[in-house]
């Protein structure tokens, strides 16, 4: 369904940094290039131990970025995130105490462990890239990307993301267990030292903002953008489905889109670029009916049902 494509050797550097952590999941390090050229957050579902954290981690370095992580616990609190004032009794004034949002790549390590009002703490910096805190607003460090996970397995003092929080993701996705082979390569990779210790800075922030801007500008032409949109509304109007797409949905993909474009080094979207990411993009906001949920059906086999009913543009 989908090309490989030849990509931007401006953003080979970063791939070979990041593959060199995260050893044979090529796609999902992708994901996660074109979710940071789109300046979207990324939400990592998935096992502990199979290097999600590293994944971050390598990302921050990599740009030379100011990373912070956080581990999201059921007594965190909002301010525990923004920030607050700090009365000094000499002076009689309040000093603003910035929180570790103040970042360029935020690792929100198992946020489904915070409560709802915690969780919301992020829903402002991830859609305006700024915090409000005790009335007054705060703009953040570009570029910045939420980096999430969530643990699938353990339900025990787990607060479910609501849907608000989980369309501000711009894409979804899981890292998986490695294959037999590559698992052996890792163990050799470690057996002196960290290969996390290795990576060095292959792209300034400065060229992440510049490039940033520079996918903003990739062209989608009305037949790529009529056909986001007929995707769109076929989820809003399928009787699987209790909740389709919503409008951020919508831009998200289309962002997307032209990130990915921008990776494969084009500067024009194609209807690859919508297939590529559409399991990626969407099957986090949607919600199924009671019905389809219990007759064991997942949301991205429905999603890709969907758009496999859409004529693709030529």
């Amino acid at each position: 369904m989908t090309t490989a494509g030849i990509e931007n050797p401006t953003l080979a550097p970063l791939k070979e940094n990041l593959q060199s952590v995260i050893y044979g999941k090529s796609e999902c390090i992708d994901v996660m290039i074109v979710a940071l050229l789109a300046g979207g957050s990324v939400l990592i579902e998935d096992v502990p131990g199979v290097g999600k954290t590293t994944l971050a981690k390598a990302l921050a370095k990599s740009i030379d970025a100011k990373f912070r992580r956080i581990q999201f616990t059921p007594d965190l609190l909002p301010a525990d995130i923004l920030g607050s004032s700090i009365y000094n009794p000499v002076s009689g004034d309040f000093r603003f105490d910035r929180g570790p949002i103040f970042c360029n790549i935020l690792l929100a390590d198992e946020i489904n462990r915070a409560s709802p009002r915690t969780q919301s703490a992020l829903l402002e910096a991830m859609n305006e890239i700024q915090a409000t805190i005790e009335g007054q607003r705060h703009p953040l460090p570009k570029p910045f990307v939420v980096i999430a996970t969530e643990n699938p397995i353990e339900f025990h003092g787990t607060f479910p993301l609501p849907e608000a929080q989980m369309d501000r993701f711009l894409v979804r996705l899981g890292i998986g267990y490695p294959t037999v082979e590559v698992e052996v390569d890792i163990l050799k990779s470690h057996a002196h030292d960290e290969p996390l210790d290795r990576i060095q800075p292959v792209l300034k922030l400065e060229q992440v903002r510049q490039i940033q801007q520079e996918v903003s500008n990739v062209h989608a032409d009305n037949g790529i953008l009529e056909y986001i949109v007929e995707i769109v509304h076929a989820t809003r109007h399928d009787n699987r489905l209790r909740l389709g797409v919503s409008t951020r949905g919508t831009l998200m993909l289309s962002k997307a889109a032209r990130a990915r474009a921008y990776f494969q080094k084009r500067d024009y979207v194609i209807p690859d670029d919508v297939l590529w990411l559409v399991p990626y993009v969407l099957p986090h906001r949607i919600l199924l009916t009671s019905k389809t949920r219990h007759s064991g059906a997942i949301a991205k086999e429905i999603v890709t049902d969907i758009v496999s009913h859409i004529k693709v543009p030529v």
